[in-house]
């Protein structure tokens, strides 16, 4: 009988959780069903087996009690501690993933009290400092000290870990898994006129430096006139980047397409010629894991121009399969996009060992093979 994995993740799924959906449908050592608060994007990532988290009833006096005077976390306060007691009750899985640091935090009670081990991912965004949310950091220590094995999609990530105190035989990497089948590689030809085609496939937020990309690409259209540049993804920057867009006078060379589906998107990779991906380090500390839409265009054959930033030179090796440069140098990012166009067997070179590269390392099967490793290793530890 294979062993029973509850999988939490608060949101089940936003648009951008693909890589999560990956996983959890993809599994062959272990059975899985998902615990969330919010289902979202239903159709676009069906799953039969889901128990929403509905907070158990807390009279007012009940509640102030845990919270001004007991002083207990919101899990308990709100009623959330209950209710997810009775669905691991009912269920009675052999472990629990919790997807997300942060997420991880507020379940720490929880994790502390029950008689099964969990394990938690770091993605990348729950690893940036709350200076605003008091204790958070501590929490965070304590959570790392708490759980058996600790996953992770970047050295980065680990090496940030690590800075709070983990401990390094925790750490296992779980790798962004890539089905290869979707997107496969596709020798290309250079434009004959110039009308180079550059994509970037993200969510619109700081940490994936989309100004330093349209101001690089301002630098680059005035060399090659005919050049596009489609931006693939939404969020709260994009009245910003379009206001950017219009100031440099690149409309007409600039597309937002929104968010496509995974069809849509390879489609759009079969159709460019260099991905750009130049993400920094923002305010709040929000590192960037190994993005998954750079490692889906590099399978297609896509060469990359980006920064040396979290995650990205774990897959990107500059002057092997891209090019990377300093965080929020425009000029930089320009000159190198000019370079790769500008010698056409360089840019045929570095399309075949990006795609190399994603199939010897990120490829899907291999990566849940180890997760469900990983998750096996947890359960053994606890019956010993």
């Amino acid at each position: 009988m294979k062993p029973l994995v509850a999988s939490y993740c608060t949101y089940f799924l936003k648009g951008e959780m693909q890589h999560i959906y990956r996983q959890v449908t993809s599994f062959s050592a272990v059975d899985t069903f998902v615990i969330t608060k919010f289902r979202e994007n239903s159709e676009r990532y069906p799953f039969e087996d889901v128990e929403i988290v509905r907070n158990a009833r807390v009279s007012p006096i009940r509640r102030g009690i845990l919270k001004y005077m007991k002083r207990a976390p919101a899990v308990v306060y709100r009623g959330e501690m209950e209710t997810l007691r009775r669905v691991l009750l009912h269920r009675d899985p052999a472990m629990m993933h919790i997807y997300f640091g942060n997420t991880g935090v507020h379940l720490l009670p929880l994790i502390e009290r029950w008689d099964r081990p969990c394990v938690v991912s770091f993605h990348g965004m729950d690893v940036q400092r709350r200076e605003t949310e008091r204790g958070y950091e501590a929490k965070l220590r304590r959570l790392l000290q708490s759980v058996p094995l600790v996953l992770v999609r970047s050295q980065s990530i680990a090496e940030r870990l690590m800075e709070l105190d983990c401990e390094p035989k925790k750490i296992r990497m779980n790798r962004a898994g890539i089905p290869l089948g979707e997107f496969p590689f596709q020798q290309r030809v250079p434009p004959a006129d110039g009308a180079w085609l550059f994509v970037q496939a993200c969510r619109l937020v700081a940490k994936k430096g989309l100004p330093t990309a349209l101001l690089a690409f301002d630098r680059f259209v005035k060399a090659f006139p005919k050049a596009k540049f489609v931006i693939a993804g939404d969020g709260p920057m994009r009245d910003e980047l379009t206001r950017l867009v219009r100031e440099l006078g690149i409309q007409s060379a600039v597309t937002f397409t929104g968010f496509l589906s995974q069809p849509e998107l390879c489609e759009l990779y079969m159709k460019a010629h260099v991905f750009l991906h130049p993400s920094e380090l923002p305010p709040d500390s929000n590192q960037e894991g190994v993005p998954n839409s750079m490692l889906e265009a590099m399978a297609t054959g896509l060469p990359v121009v980006a920064t040396n930033h979290g995650g990205i030179p774990e897959a990107v090796t500059d002057g092997t399969n891209g090019f990377l440069v300093p965080e929020r140098d425009d000029k930089g990012l320009a000159n190198a996009m000019v370079k790769l166009v500008s010698e056409p067997d360089l840019w045929l070179r570095f399309g075949a060992a990006a795609s190399k590269q994603v199939a010897n390392e990120f490829e899907q099967r291999r990566q849940v093979e180890a997760l469900e490793s990983y998750y096996l290793e947890a359960i053994n530890r606890q019956s010993r």
